[in-house]
């Protein structure tokens, strides 16, 4: 079977800008303590016409540019999110109109901050298998919109964006996606989650008044298990291939928590100047997390093309993935 890479990447983000200065005025926090603990120094943050559709779109269209990929040869289009534009339509449908690709089918997925990876899995499958020949994989996020901004635990760490990837056929044989690994843990599924909208709790005066609609985290447990889950399936992607540490020239990790991510540097074993880091600029966008990073990495020079990268995340599910590949 074909390899699949990454023919072009593209990424959006709000122009408006949340600091920690301007959190220390909403809630009871300081830049220190979020520093810290976290390493975020701003988030962006969507205006009211600024929906999780809107910021896909426009980072699609970046990715189908930088692939030279016109809208209507896309065969396929997956969105990752867990703030989709509504229930149904699906996000995909409403970003497949938005750029005009005609010719696609469109679904969404949901995996939390792992919901890229999920995607891009999905994505190498349908190429691989000659299902499809162009896939347009799109992870958008507009987590401000589900965040409790009287909630200092949670409302410190969460910012607004949108990744995207054309993920076509290796021209080359050489570059492309290698190795990939998914898990899941949906015992502990209630250690991050929005309890109401669903089936089990509709929507209702009640679920408003009891703040159901917004983003509930045990954030100590869910640290801890980040920490191994994600530096477990970074090293295991790599070792499952048949690749050792010092073959890998950057990981990216989710920007979820800077601690978190210099753990996974060390369970995989590479320096922290071998890690891209992006969190102190956008925070926590749950599934555009890593497409975000690649793109910024890929146009700061620090990703170049025949680069052996790791992606690895963990978030709601509980979920966890990660992939190893040759850009």
């Amino acid at each position: 079977m074909p390899w699949s890479y990454i023919a072009g990447t593209g990424s959006a983000v709000p122009e408006k800008v949340l600091t920690n200065e301007d959190l220390e005025k909403m809630v009871d926090t300081s830049d220190e303590w979020i520093r810290t603990r976290s390493g975020i120094e701003r988030r962006h943050i969507a205006e009211e016409d600024e929906t999780t559709a809107t910021l896909g779109a426009e980072a699609a269209q970046k990715a189908l540019e930088d692939a030279g990929v016109s809208p209507e040869e896309v065969d396929f289009i997956i969105v990752a999110t867990v703030t989709p534009e509504m229930l149904f339509p699906s996000t995909a449908c409403v970003i497949q109109d938005m750029i005009g690709a005609k010719r696609a089918g469109a679904m969404d997925l949901s995996a939390g901050c792992s919901g890229f990876i999920y995607a891009l899995s999905v994505a190498d499958s349908f190429v691989r298998i000659g299902q499809s020949e162009t896939v347009l994989v799109v992870a958008s996020e507009t987590l401000s919109k589900i965040t409790d901004w009287t909630d200092r635990s949670t409302c410190v760490l969460f910012g607004d964006g949108a990744g995207a990837a054309v993920i076509m056929p290796s021209p080359d044989g050489e570059r492309g996606i290698i190795n990939t690994i998914l898990g899941s843990d949906g015992s502990k599924g209630e250690l991050l989650y929005m309890p109401a909208g669903g089936s089990r709790y509709p929507a209702s005066h009640e679920t408003v008044d009891k703040r159901m609609h917004y983003i509930k985290m045990n954030g100590r447990e869910v640290f801890k298990i980040a920490v191994e889950a994600m530096g477990e399936a970074a090293a295991s992607v790599v070792e499952g291939a048949g690749y050792r540490p010092e073959d890998v020239d950057l990981l990216i990790p989710h920007q979820a928590n800077i601690r978190i991510i210099k753990a996974t540097a060390k369970r995989l074993g590479i320096s922290m100047d071998r890690v891209y880091v992006n969190i102190q600029e956008y925070g926590n966008t749950s599934a555009a997390s890593i497409p975000i990073a690649v793109d910024e990495a890929k146009r700061k020079g620090f990703l170049r093309p025949g680069d052996l990268v790791v992606a690895v995340a963990f978030g709601a599910g509980l979920t966890w993935a990660s992939t190893l590949f040759r850009f």
